[in-house]
């Protein structure tokens, strides 16, 4: 199982990004992917998530602004980012769920991670 994130960068306040997560050995219709972020000496926070069956679930910090979705015949998890602030600079990464048929928010559920990519959003 490898998960591959790619597509962060600087970016201006107010502005966006997507976030692509190419995902090898996990079947969509079976396992949720996440997203995750973590600045230095916080943990790791669950963003938005796909479950399985497609069912989308967002923190209350991205909930309106961001957009996770995926694309089965490119193994591809997708998080489109908009009116990013300041607060949103963190590492991000994308995880394959343990377990097949089940959905939990919590990273320690999560046993394959991508290898995170920086986003720095600029005041």
């Amino acid at each position: 199982v490898q998960l591959q994130a790619s597509g962060g960068g600087l970016v201006q306040a107010g502005g966006s990004l997507r976030l692509s997560c190419v995902v090898s050995g996990r079947t969509f219709s079976r396992y949720s992917i996440g997203w995750f972020r973590q600045t230095t000496g916080k943990e790791r926070e669950s963003i938005a998530a796909i479950t399985y069956t497609g069912r989308l679930h967002y923190s209350d910090s991205v909930r309106g602004r961001f957009t996770i979705s995926r694309d089965t015949a490119s193994s591809t998890v997708y998080l489109q980012m908009n009116s990013l602030k300041p607060e949103d600079t963190a590492v991000y990464y994308c995880a394959s769920g343990a377990r097949p048929y089940y959905f939990t928010p919590q990273p320690e559920d999560y046993d394959y991670w991508g290898q995170g990519t920086l986003v720095t959003v600029s005041s």
